[in-house]
């Protein structure tokens, strides 16, 4: 018998419950239904930005856009000379692929400006998982945003122009 009063078969049994329990704690705080990795996802895709050009309006309205509008894409654009560029509908790029296949695009992605995806490139796992989490807890994808234009076609949707920068 132990000091505990039971014998070490019974010792062996409670170590290894709790050592299943602790590790099903731990998975479960990284499952997709966890609200703790959705509010996360939530708080991340707020104070990184992607609200700024991923969200219709959102910076004009200093971000009070309902959450139904969040990641559906917009269609201003950002005219430069890669052409122009919109904000993708998140909602629907998420919707068709897995969680696993999110942290893969988001370590590699190459995107024109003004996407960040440098940044994106640098973000924890964690937070990448929490962000794929949130934005497919949103629900209806929508409709997508505008197709890119190359250089020199004149978009039809209102536009910020970012213009090259004088030659010396």
């Amino acid at each position: 018998m132990t000091k505990a009063g039971i014998g070490p078969a019974a010792a062996a049994l409670l170590a290894v419950a709790l050592t299943m329990s602790t590790f099903a704690a731990a998975r479960a705080a990284d499952s997709p239904g966890n609200p703790g990795s959705i509010e996360r996802g939530r708080y991340l895709v707020k104070v990184s930005g992607c609200n700024d050009c991923h969200t219709p309006g959102y910076l004009p309205a200093n971000g009070n856009v309902p959450v139904d509008k969040w990641l559906t894409g917009d269609g201003f654009g950002w005219r430069g000379p890669w052409g122009t560029t919109y904000g993708a509908n998140l909602r629907l790029f998420m919707q068709g692929i897995s969680e696993n296949e999110w942290v893969e695009v988001a370590r590699t992605l190459r995107r024109r400006p003004p996407m960040p995806w440098f940044n994106l490139n640098a973000m924890a796992e964690d937070d990448l998982r929490a962000i794929y989490r949130f934005t497919r807890s949103l629900g209806n994808p929508c409709s997508p945003a505008p197709n890119y234009l190359p250089p020199g076609e004149e978009p039809k949707t209102p536009y910020a122009l970012f213009r090259s920068p004088p030659k010396n």
